[in-house]
């Protein structure tokens, strides 16, 4: 059973069943505060935690404040202010590992701030963001091409965790009247139930939805993952190399004698000027070209980098997808 219970200092936060002891929260300032399972990777013992990452303004140019870390028992929160550099190096072998799944909700601009402030590659992800889609898809329901689920509105879904999440907006609304909300030091409160409740369900979550994909759709799920992880960090094909491998193809996904088709990313430059043609009015040209390709595409925006589109799908959808947004940066 899942519910809510009323938090000392005002608010509402999540937890579980209210005669189950509450998760302990620990606050990381040194490595030797996190499990040594997880600072020490092994096939022996692989992990799967739920992660998330809090700051301000958080991408490249941003600053990374806290990253949270779920394990079934516990929940830690890396204190990226307070541990810094040493702290963040001692964690970054678990974020690179292939050996632990990394449970997030939209990966993209996480992996951005790990990468440009740290040199971290995030790796081997389930995005909970990702997955809900592939569900939807697999279950014969599209989502809106506009459209993507925020946390909030998956954890209120019923057929996942159903419930409310108020405190999040509250977050938000402190987060919008004092962008440094994270920076600030000790830790309040709200600031460590905020956090905490923010990778509290992952580990939930990612039962729920690997009890609904197929095996087609958990190969998708591990290569979106993949390509999501380094599409704002790779600015040409040549970054490409220096990030692990996609997941290959298993071979039990052959039907017949087809494989489903290879996915990729592509960096697209756009040339001074041209973006607003390439988005349209209200989004309009971009919505279009979704609609005629089965391929995601994604603008680094005002967090960077501005002149770059990212598409991301089977070959063919984005060599079309390619032609069609190359079309919309010709002047007439």
């Amino acid at each position: 059973m899942i519910q809510f219970f009323n938090c000392p200092g005002g608010g509402r936060s999540l937890t579980q069943d209210a005669n189950e002891p509450p998760v302990p929260i620990h606050i990381v300032t040194e490595p030797l505060q996190l499990p040594a399972d997880f600072l020490n990777p092994s096939p022996e013992k692989k992990l799967v935690i739920g992660f998330d990452c809090e700051g301000v303004d958080l991408c490249r140019h941003g600053k990374l404040c806290i990253m949270q870390i779920a394990f079934p028992n516990a929940i830690y929160l890396v204190d990226v202010i307070q541990g810094g550099e040493m702290l963040m190096k001692a964690c970054k072998p678990a974020l690179e590992s292939a050996y632990i799944t990394k449970v997030i909700h939209d990966c993209k601009r996480d992996s951005e701030a790990l990468y440009f402030q740290f040199g971290i590659r995030l790796h081997n992800v389930v995005d909970t963001q990702i997955a809900f889609s592939l569900i939807e898809e697999q279950e014969g329901r599209r989502r809106p091409l506009d459209d993507y689920i925020s946390f909030v509105s998956l954890l209120a879904d019923p057929r996942y965790c159903g419930i409310s999440y108020e405190e999040k907006e509250e977050v938000r609304v402190l987060m919008r009247q004092d962008p440094k909300f994270w920076t600030y030091r000790p830790m309040t409160e709200l600031m460590i139930r905020a956090a905490a409740d923010d990778v509290r369900f992952l580990l939930y979550l990612y039962h729920k939805m690997m009890g609904k994909l197929n095996q087609r759709s958990l190969w998708h799920l591990a290569v979106r993952g993949s390509l999501y992880c380094r599409c704002l960090c790779c600015m040409n094909d040549t970054d490409f190399a220096n990030w692990p491998t996609v997941p290959p193809l298993p071979d039990n996904l052959k039907i017949g004698d087809q494989f489903p088709e290879e996915e990729i990313l592509s960096v697209l430059d756009v040339p001074p000027g041209k973006m607003g043609r390439v988005i349209g009015r209200k989004g309009a040209s971009i919505l279009a070209i979704k609609e005629a390709c089965n391929a995601e595409i994604l603008i680094g925006g005002a967090k960077g980098p501005p002149d770059k589109i990212f598409v991301i799908g089977p070959v063919k959808e984005v060599r079309k997808a390619e032609a069609i947004l190359r079309g919309r940066m010709i002047d007439y």
